[in-house]
This record gives C-alpha cells, sequence and structure tokens, in this order.
C-alpha cells in the first residue's frame, strides 16, 4: 500500500510539473518570443528584424499637420503629411497624404510622391539652363552655377534640390507665400520645364 501511494504521488508531482511547463511555454509564446518566453526567439517579437525597401529613394517630410474634420457627433482629427522623395539621380517627387496617425500619413505620401515622379538630366552638378514656374501664389526660380558654387536656396525648394541630386543651383521664391506644400510644387513645376539637347 505505501509503495502504491508513493507510486501515485510521484505520478501527480510529475503531471504538475509538465503542466507548469506548458504553461510558461504558452505565456513565452504570447509574449512573442520563443521558448520559455525568451523575447529574442520566436516568430513575431519586438527583437525580430524589420525588413525595409530598398527601391533607391530617400526621403524627407517637409511638413506635418493636424487637420479636423466636423462631423455628427464630434470632430475627427486626422494627420496630413508633405513628402520629398528622390534618387539623387535626377529623379524627385512631392506627395501629400492624410493618415489616421503620423506613421500612415507618412507613408501614404510617399506612395503619392513615388507616383507623381519628375525627371530630368543633371548636367556637371546643376541643371542646364535657368527657368521659373508658377504654383498657385508660389513662383519659383532657378539658375544654374558653376561647379562648388553649393546650393544656395532654403526651405522646401532646397529639399526637392538636394534629393533630385543637384549640387550646384541658385533659387528663389518670388512669390508672396510660405507655404512649403506651394514652393515645393512651383520647384517641380520649374524642374519639368528643363530641356537638354540631344
Amino acid at each position: 500500500m505505501e509503495e502504491k501511494q508513493k507510486e501515485s504521488n510521484i505520478t501527480v508531482n510529475q503531471a504538475v510539473k509538465n503542466t507548469r511547463h506548458t504553461e510558461n511555454n504558452v505565456s513565452g509564446a504570447r509574449r512573442g518570443g520563443g521558448r520559455d518566453g525568451d523575447r529574442r526567439g520566436g516568430r513575431g517579437g519586438r527583437g525580430a528584424p524589420r525588413e525595409k525597401e530598398r527601391d533607391g529613394f530617400n526621403d524627407s517630410v517637409l511638413d506635418l499637420r493636424r487637420v479636423t474634420r466636423v462631423v455628427a457627433g464630434g470632430k475627427r482629427f486626422r494627420f496630413r503629411a508633405t513628402v520629398v522623395v528622390g534618387d539623387n539621380k535626377g529623379t524627385v517627387g512631392v506627395g501629400v497624404a492624410k493618415g489616421a496617425d503620423v506613421q500612415q500619413a507618412i507613408q501614404k505620401a510617399k506612395t503619392a510622391a513615388k507616383r507623381s515622379l519628375v525627371t530630368f538630366k543633371i548636367v556637371n552638378g546643376t541643371i542646364a539652363h535657368e527657368v521659373s514656374a508658377k504654383f498657385s501664389a508660389a513662383r519659383v526660380l532657378l539658375r544654374p552655377a558653376k561647379t562648388g558654387h553649393g546650393l544656395m536656396a532654403g526651405g522646401p525648394v532646397r529639399a526637392v534640390m538636394t534629393l533630385s541630386g543637384v549640387k550646384d543651383v541658385t533659387a528663389k521664391c518670388l512669390g508672396g507665400t510660405k507655404n512649403k506644400l506651394t514652393n515645393a510644387m512651383a520647384a517641380i513645376e520649374a524642374l519639368k520645364k528643363i530641356k537638354t539637347s540631344k
């Protein structure tokens, strides 16, 4: 009788240990880690590397604003992002998008910018000739410069020229607006007018 009681006690203790071990593995998996709650391993953990898009484009956030929309029952807050993308080889674009949060707005603006890319030829680090363009209340003038002159531009126009790959240029904002979006779009319109001889 004593041997049977000892055997039953050993069996119960083993069952309790197995149950606790299983619970630890389940709780560790729920936390996103590997076995026994190891966060460094497993799939979906915080330490898992994230894949980045390598399409050759760099980006810069020009403007980020919170916009409000009045709806039935209150106000709806969203974010509007203005992003410039370019490959530093004569291709650049500007995109504007709204999102529920900042990250979503920036990602959607990047996608919109890649859909409206402008390509022009860079000659010795500068543009081929002088151009000017107008967009809404903004007007931008771009002039070519010698090697080593640098980027003589400010604000959104500088961001557009930097991401396009132009190293030497003189830019002037002749319009009366300080809106970053309209100035950037005016710079894009000016780059569309650049013509190079074949």
